[in-house]
């Protein structure tokens, strides 16, 4: 019999399925962190820049590089902590303390690559929002736009997850319009003052 923590729950479990409950629940926690971290950090820095310019290639430029860079982030941390992961299971497996195949362990390049897939999944809904939709309309739609797709995402999450739906999406939902009136919020100040 294994145990899994699971939000506020130790759920008891038989070895076989203990295993692929445990790697279901970490792809999806990397794949709703992944997804919503793009739909978030991408929309956070096309509308504080939607502020302050109209401009469709200063919008472009700023997408990608978010776009980019945080799926380059994200990766990068998915593989560190897997390694680490996978390195103190071996030690335990080593020990003779987990029982568990070689070839099960997690692998990092996997979670860095799912990582990185979710966060640019993610992340194309915001930046195509607001370079197809007209200026007076652009920050609008976009916050609607992402916090549709958080709200799918959260409620998404929670059916894979057997979680209540609607705490989950009022999580991601509330999170995320945080995130995108502040990013506003500094970019229309920015803008006004003259700083940019």
């Amino acid at each position: 019999m294994t145990t899994v923590q699971h939000a506020d729950r130790t759920l008891r479990l038989s070895p076989r399925t203990s295993l692929s409950l445990a790697q279901r629940l970490n792809g999806l926690r990397a794949g709703v962190l992944g997804a919503n971290d793009g739909i978030v950090s991408v929309a956070a820095v096309v509308v504080g820049v939607a502020a302050v310019t109209a401009s469709a290639s200063a919008l472009l430029a700023a997408g990608l590089a978010a776009l980019v860079g945080g799926a380059i982030s994200m990766a990068l941390g998915e593989y560190v902590s897997v390694s680490s992961q996978r390195d103190s299971e071996r030690a335990h497996i080593d020990r003779g303390e987990l029982e568990l195949a070689p070839e099960d362990v997690v692998s990092p390049w996997h979670a860095a690559f799912a990582s990185a897939a979710a966060f640019t999944a993610g992340g194309v809904l915001p930046l195509v929002s607001v370079l197809l939709v007209p200026q007076p309309w652009q920050v609008l739609v976009t916050f609607v736009v992402v916090l549709g797709a958080l709200a799918l995402a959260g409620w998404t999450a929670a059916r894979i997850g057997g979680s209540p739906w609607r705490r989950s999406t009022g999580r991601v939902v509330v999170g995320g319009a945080l995130a995108l009136a502040v990013t506003f919020g500094i970019g229309s100040l920015l803008g006004v003052t003259g700083i940019v």
